[in-house]
């Protein structure tokens, strides 16, 4: 049973927006890198009582006039898919555009191909050309702690992965403003948490923290439900909190 949420607001309102800008330059490395931000976005429904046609708590939400929506945003993903047949050399491109993304490069990438290693590709059936990166996956403090983002990244995975060989991603602290990640004892903590939290979407250590995740995997799918049957716990455990 999980305990009474402290979330800020349902976490079933919670939902996503894929961004892809599209500068239309003719360059390799724009047709190499694609770099996909997605927003975490919160739903909120405002009732104005003088504007309601009954008295207040006796209307349907989904009908009543005085009902306003708006979003406000939690957080922010951001994704690349690397495309390693067209294009520049994928090694050089990622190597370029940031070290987090060259570290990944380095351990899953041939320098002088710019395809994956043959040992990588050895452990990688079949599913597409492309390389999914999972790059940032941040939340404002009052919606962690509980597994959203797990959830919503599996969501966004999902959605980005088909023509994907591999997803890949190298789990740490990104909010490193945080005071209370100051303490070595709490950051080493926080960082296990986030291993934890990837090898539940069904990532699993490759080498030197990168972590893979194969598209066609049997755990995909049916961890993707599992979260989603968490999230549904967690609107529960939310709701019995502000009854």
């Amino acid at each position: 049973m999980i305990e009474p949420s402290p979330l800020p607001g349902d976490p079933t309102e919670l939902h996503l927006r894929f961004v892809y800008a599209d500068s239309l330059s003719d360059t390799p490395h724009a047709d190499t890198l694609e770099e996909w931000r997605v927003e975490v976005l919160h739903r909120r429904r405002t009732h104005d009582n003088g504007r309601c046609p009954t008295a207040p708590g006796e209307c349907e939400a989904d009908h009543c006039p005085a009902y306003t929506l708006s979003d406000s945003a939690v957080g922010s993903m951001a994704f690349f898919r690397v495309h390693l047949d067209r294009g520049r050399n994928a090694y050089a491109a990622l190597a370029d555009e940031s070290e987090d993304l060259h570290e990944i490069a380095q351990v899953l990438l041939d320098p002088v191909t710019g395809y994956f290693t043959d040992e990588v590709s050895e452990l990688l059936e079949y599913s597409g050309s492309a390389l999914l990166v999972m790059d940032r996956v941040t939340l404002r403090e009052e919606w962690r702690g509980q597994g959203l983002g797990t959830i919503l990244a599996s969501e966004a995975i999902f959605r980005l992965m088909p023509g994907c060989r591999a997803v890949a991603c190298a789990p740490g602290v990104t909010d490193l403003g945080s005071e209370s990640l100051k303490n070595r004892a709490e950051w080493d903590r926080v960082n296990t948490k986030i291993s934890h939290g990837w090898k539940s979407i069904g990532f699993r250590l490759y080498r030197d923290n990168i972590h893979l995740l194969s598209p066609v995997s049997e755990d995909v799918e049916e961890q993707r439900g599992a979260l989603r049957g968490r999230l549904v716990e967690l609107a529960a455990s939310w709701r019995t909190a502000v009854s």
